[in-house]
């Protein structure tokens, strides 16, 4: 949990700061989301190589190397945030980033017991949305006032994380199981939650890339209610980790993608401009409960469909489907928000929302308990 909170503290910090920064450099609505993009492409595809990563070196290996990738490269944003030295310095920090989100949720897998993991997935979510809710109005307020003080505490944050990842136990993935045995996989069950997952952070991709940039003349209040989407993901994540061990796997994600739906529904709304602080901070706390729910509710979905012998993989899959989300949606909604307003990129974030929460719904299993 440490090490969760550290290194994605590090990320919440520079997450708005980044886009902002390059947007205030000159370049496009959409250049400074692409910093956003690139980040998570890079993320994407170092995750494709994290499973066998952890199979040779381990899990504490892989992130002590992630915490400082994604750390140490933050520094050279105080040499220029201009376009292509930005976009570059995001590419690097996102192959460290790729590391610590798939062996950090693998982690929690193989050292939780079964019949409690969505419990656990729960706590280390809570550890992460905590240092979110602190780091990312946090990360506006440094930059307002020194540039050069949030990108030194952007390297320093995740290079933190390596005193909880020097205390973690020797851990590496289960076996393998025989090649016969690892095509027996309800592809339904499993695509499902990475389908969840990837829409409501393509929408917190936008969020968080645009509205400092679509408000910035009210930086403080659009960074407090980003604060309040990490509180209320707190929340959503640990009941829905309660409600998948106690009345079964998947009950929360319909209600959690509706929640999330309206919630950006009210951003686009708040995007007309002159509306009311209140309509930000509520479109906040119910985006915030329904996407902390959708994303433990899914990870939980996606390591049941695996097995305990497919953790690693399944923690790669699900969280390229979060940060592949995360990047398309911040571009996407950046091209929008360019050609056609902030308000028609919100809007189409929030009906490809509700278009996934119906597939969910027609397609979804019959929820089950974890084994015991």
């Amino acid at each position: 949990m440490a090490m969760g909170a550290a290194s994605f503290g590090g990320w919440g910090l520079l997450l708005p700061v980044v886009p902002l920064a390059v947007s205030q450099s000159g370049a496009s609505d959409a250049v400074a989301a692409a910093s956003t993009a690139i980040f998570m492409a890079t993320t994407v595809i170092t995750q494709l190589f994290v499973p066998s990563m952890l199979m040779k070196v381990g899990h504490r290996a892989v992130l002590a190397a992630g915490c400082l990738l994604l750390g140490l490269p933050a520094l050279l944003f105080i040499v220029s945030v201009e376009a292509a030295p930005a976009l570059a310095v995001s590419a690097l920090r996102g192959t460290g980033f790729g590391m610590l989100t798939v062996a950090g949720a693998a982690i929690v897998a193989e050292l939780a017991p079964t019949a409690l993991l969505g419990r656990a997935t729960g706590a280390q979510g809570i550890a992460v949305a905590l240092s979110q809710m602190v780091t990312l109005p946090l990360g506006l307020v440094i930059f307002a006032a020194s540039p050069t003080a949030v990108f030194v505490l952007g390297a320093l944050v995740p290079a933190a994380g390596l005193i909880g990842v020097a205390l973690l136990p020797p851990t590496r993935p289960a076996p393998q199981p025989p090649r016969i045995e690892r095509v027996r996989l309800d592809v339904r069950r499993f695509l499902v939650p990475c389908l969840v997952v990837a829409s409501v952070s393509a929408a917190y991709g936008g969020i968080t890339s645009l509205l400092p940039i679509a408000e910035s003349n009210r930086a403080a209040m659009i960074g407090l209610a980003l604060a309040v989407v990490s509180a209320a993901m707190l929340v959503g994540r640990y009941v829905a980790g309660s409600v998948a061990d106690r009345i079964g796997i998947g009950r929360s994600v319909f209600p959690a993608l509706v929640s999330a739906a309206i919630g950006i529904a009210l951003f686009a709304i708040a995007a007309l401009g002159n509306m009311p602080a209140a309509l930000f901070f509520v479109a906040a706390v119910l985006f915030g409960i329904g996407y902390g729910a959708c994303q433990n509710d899914s990870l939980v979905m996606a390591f049941d469909a695996a097995g305990p012998a497919r953790y690693s993989s399944a923690s790669a899959v699900w969280n390229i489907s979060f940060d592949a989300g995360t990047g398309a949606g911040a571009l996407a909604l950046g091209v929008l928000a360019t050609s056609v307003g902030y308000t028609a990129g919100f809007a189409a974030a929030a009906a490809t929302v509700v278009v996934v929460a119906a597939v969910a719904l027609i397609a979804r299993p019959r929820p089950d308990r974890l084994p015991t």
